[in-house]
């Protein structure tokens, strides 16, 4: 989250908005919604307690090295027409996109747009 909240005016000069989902019970291990009344940020934020959504865009991780019942680490550019333009899927927990390249599929959707 830290490295696309410090973007947030880049991003939304782009006319794009932000939407965070963690695939994580309200009371899980991390505490996700302690964490965010200390931390709060600048988007909407989706706790996928179900991990329906995480399950739909193929980002659910059963098991592995460092995972167990959670979600690849992915970020993910859908246009307005619901098209997703850009995805990233991270190999671990702590692969996470490049922001320079989400920024640049941002800035050629809003040229074309």
């Amino acid at each position: 989250m830290a490295q696309f909240e410090s973007l947030k005016d880049r991003i939304r000069g782009a006319g794009a908005d932000l939407l965070y989902i963690a695939a994580e019970k309200r009371e899980g291990f991390f505490k996700p919604e302690k964490y965010l009344l200390e931390h709060p940020v600048s988007f909407p934020f989706l706790l996928d307690e179900d991990r329906s959504v995480t399950k739909s865009f193929g980002l659910y991780h059963r098991i592995g090295m460092d995972a167990f019942n959670i979600a690849h680490p992915a970020t993910l550019v859908i246009d307005r027409g619901g098209v997703i333009r850009f995805i990233y899927r991270g190999d671990g927990q702590t692969d996470r996109a490049p922001t320079e390249q989400v920024l640049d599929v941002l800035g050629k959707l809003q040229s074309s747009g």
